[in-house]
Parts: C-alpha cells; structure tokens; sequence
C-alpha cells in the first residue's frame, strides 16, 4: 500500500465529489428529513466505490470507445432529472407537504431506486469515476490500487459527513420555508444539471 498514492487518490476523489450536484443535493436532502441516511450513504459510496474499481480494471476504455452508451445515458439522465426538478417544485409550492412527517416517510425502496437512478443515469459519474479516476490511478502503478482506496475513502468520508452532518442544520429548517428554499434550490441543480447534460 503507498501513502502517496493514498493521499492522492484521496485528494482526487474529494475534489471531484464535493462539486455541487444532483446526488450530493439529494443526500442533503435526505439528511435534512432523517429519512433513510444510512442506506443512502451506503448505497452512494458502495457505487462510487464500485465504479472506481472499474476504471482502475480498465472500464474507462471501453466506455471511451462506445460513445454511443453515454450519449443514451445523457438522455435518460437529463429525463429524470427534469422529473425530479419538478418534483422538488410541487414540494416547494406546498409548505404543509415539507414537513418530514407529513404524509409518512418514503420507502425505502423508493428513497434508494432514486439514490440509484441519480449515480447511474448520471454520464458525469462515468467520466469522473470511471474515465478520470481510473486514468489518474494509473499514473501511480504499481500503486493503482492504492489510489482507488484513497478515492473510495474520500467518497465515504463525504457522503458520511454530508448525510450524517445535514442533522445539525435541522433548527434552519424548522421554518417551512427554508424547506421552500431548499427544494427550489434542489429543483435549480436539477433542471440546470439536465439542460448542461443535453447540450
């Protein structure tokens, strides 16, 4: 194992992360309500974990070579994420329906297909995890590896921090309005997020 690959992997990884996004946005979000925080971050850092491994073994080439699959992914992305949008702007428009407990909890199911559906139907996720990551690992061989750990730990440690920390801004959003804000601010990186993916 090298410390330098490690440390590099690492500073990669969180640089690439912490970029303001749909997931990362969503994470937020879930934090904020108490709602299923644990299986949201496990699901989130065991894919990004997953799609490291696969560039370092050599996906990003293949991925490279078919654009054809990202230009399909961008599609169905951009989709999704506009439904999303909108859905954060219903909310939005509705202060009674902010509140966590009003109308129950989502399920689980439900909570993690969409957790699932903003990492895998993102092309952004593939060229930063995939292509990017995977590139940069092997700029340190025979350590590789050693910088895919690195970039793994540094995507727990943030959805970590980010879902787990989120509880603390709760007092902020006792106010239905500050729900109002987040879910116009949710419903902005969404709709801006599938636009830049079209275009």
């Amino acid at each position: 194992m090298s410390t330098a690959a490690l440390l590099a992997g690492f500073l990669a990884g969180l640089s690439l992360i912490v970029a303001i996004g749909a997931q990362n946005a969503f994470v937020l979000r879930q934090g904020l309500r108490r709602e299923h925080v644990l299986p949201v971050v496990a699901v989130c850092a065991a894919a990004d974990a997953v799609l490291i491994a696969a560039g370092i073994a050599g996906l990003g080439v293949l991925i490279t070579s078919h654009p054809t699959v990202l230009t399909a992914t961008r599609w169905f992305g951009a989709v999704f994420l506009m439904v999303l949008a909108v859905g954060a702007l219903r909310r939005a428009r509705h202060a009674e329906t902010l509140d966590p407990a009003a109308g129950g909890p989502a399920s689980t199911r439900a909570v993690l297909g969409t957790c699932l559906a903003l990492t895998f139907l993102n092309p952004h996720v593939y060229l930063d995890t995939v292509v990017l990551l995977g590139s940069l690992a092997h700029q340190h061989d025979p350590a590789a590896w050693s910088f895919g750990v690195g970039a793994t730990t540094a995507s727990v440690v943030w959805f970590a921090v980010l879902g787990l920390g989120a509880a603390r801004l709760r007092p902020l959003f006792a106010r239905p309005r500050s729900w109002q804000v987040l879910e116009l601010l949710v419903a902005a990186v969404m709709a801006t997020l599938a636009v830049l993916l079209v275009v």
